[in-house]
């Protein structure tokens, strides 16, 4: 399977719905979102099975697609950042760039087709390539939003189903925001079945006032002159993909264990799992004993400010917090040792800590690579078992699997979602080169708390 099975059939571009408010004309970039500008696009999506009772395939694809638009416009409405694109005003003096949401095309809408089934995508071991061709902007940088869109939805119809793939800027928003505005489209598109065209109430309003600390110019300007100086192209390994499935049970079991090894309550199932994922994955890469090593994972700022910022706050507001070590300590120590460091790391990511990271990002900007900031002696936890996937639904009843593009995937990126049965189960797809795949599925530890899920139910 490769690339040359998806065919791109049509293109549009989708405008908010309604007229442009002028106040809406400028979106500023924070500290936490200049920080993406090097990083991918963020590409995620579902896959739903066609109506099993279909009997006209054109009238449905047809519908389904003018639904998909016209609800869009209108969650383009309350989410008018991502019609927008990037601009870079720079002098002499001065570096600064921020979003245009007015003057743009808006967000791209493709129409795709494939010969492939449910089946051909979730029946092998390990993801198929051909699914980074179901999203547009391929290895796009988020910079690169100064001529692309800051949003593409790529439709793309197998023989038996559907595939709705998102490409957001992530200088745009983070995974909070990414699903909250998939979460508004859903709703948004159930509304209009019911018959409600236009006015279409919404559970959770964006809020687009983006945060800067006190005394901060919500136009920052860069020490840069000129884009290569922070702009780079990172071309990721060679690297197998592969989701496992970890049951509620199995879940709790290691949470049991961490905590009675590490005699204490307060570990979570997540760190628990980051830790047994974080041990599993260094021992089968065989690094050196003195090697260092660490667990980071993404975490979100919202409710560890104070005041707290809204769930609903539009942007990027997360950090990567760390728990380092030596190879040789992280496996002569109990899943316990491990699950209390990153318990601590999390932990400590309160108020202060947030705020002395921007205060420190102030006085030296720093923008993300990911040949860079992310190293092969590292897991990195990203995404998050809490975002609601599998709630979305477009007519189709629910999705049977979520799947992420080519983006920011680099070895030992640990991308998490919630399994789609539901109870607490978790899903996490792991990048690794295959040595170390084919090391971490003969792991008796690893595997024993790996189930088996049935995608194809």
């Amino acid at each position: 399977m490769n690339s040359t099975v998806v065919r791109n059939v049509s293109e549009c571009f989708i405008k908010p719905f309604g007229p442009a408010q002028d106040s809406n004309r400028i979106c500023n970039l924070t500290p936490w979102d200049i920080a993406m500008l090097s990083m991918h696009y963020i590409q995620k999506g579902l896959l739903f099975k066609k109506p099993a009772t279909l009997v006209h395939r054109q009238d449905f694809i047809e519908n389904l697609l003018e639904k998909l638009k016209h609800s869009l416009s209108l969650t383009l409405f309350h989410f008018y950042p991502l019609a927008g694109h990037l601009v870079t005003n720079k002098d002499p003096s001065s570096y600064t760039i921020f979003v245009d949401c007015n003057n743009s095309d808006g967000a791209r809408f493709i129409y795709a087709t494939s010969d492939l089934t449910i089946f051909d995508i979730l029946s092998p071991v390990y993801v198929p390539v051909v699914v980074h061709s179901f999203f547009d902007h391929h290895k796009a940088v988020n910079h690169d939003g100064h001529t692309m869109p800051l949003l593409s939805v790529k439709v793309t119809e197998l023989l038996d189903g559907v595939f709705i793939g998102c490409s957001m800027n992530h200088a745009i928003g983070d995974g909070t925001s990414y699903w909250n505005f998939f979460n508004t489209w859903s709703e948004i598109f159930h509304a209009q079945a019911q018959g409600h065209e236009y006015r279409v109430p919404i559970s959770r309003h964006p809020i687009h006032n983006r945060w800067f600390p006190d005394g901060c110019d919500p136009l920052i300007n860069l020490p840069f002159k000129h884009q290569d100086e922070f702009i780079s192209r990172f071309e990721a390994p060679e690297l197998q993909e592969r989701i496992f499935h970890f049951s509620a049970e199995s879940i709790a079991k290691l949470k049991a264990r961490a905590n009675s090894e590490s005699k204490t309550t307060k570990i979570s199932s997540f760190q628990s799992l980051s830790a047994h994922v974080w041990r599993c994955i260094t021992r089968a890469r065989r690094l050196p004993r003195d090697e260092t090593t660490s667990c980071r994972l993404a975490v979100n700022n919202r409710a560890r400010m104070e005041p707290p910022l809204p769930y609903e706050y539009f942007g990027n507001c997360i950090n990567v917090v760390s728990a380092g070590t030596t190879v040789g300590e992280l496996l002569e120590n109990d899943l316990g040792w491990a699950a209390w460091k990153v318990r601590m790391a999390v932990a400590n990511q309160k108020d202060g800590a947030v705020r002395d990271a921007v205060k420190e990002w102030l006085q030296r900007p720093v923008v993300y690579q990911l040949g860079v900031h992310f190293d092969s002696c590292s897991v990195t936890m990203s995404s998050s078992p809490r975002f609601d996937m599998y709630g979305n639904e477009f007519g189709m009843g629910k999705a049977v699997a979520v799947l992420s593009g080519y983006a920011n995937k680099f070895e030992g990126n640990v991308t998490s979602y919630p399994g789609s049965e539901g109870g607490g189960s978790i899903d996490l797809e792991v990048s690794l080169s295959p040595d170390a795949m084919t090391l971490l599925e003969s792991d008796e530890e690893f595997m024993e708390a790996v189930s088996v899920a049935n995608f194809l139910h």
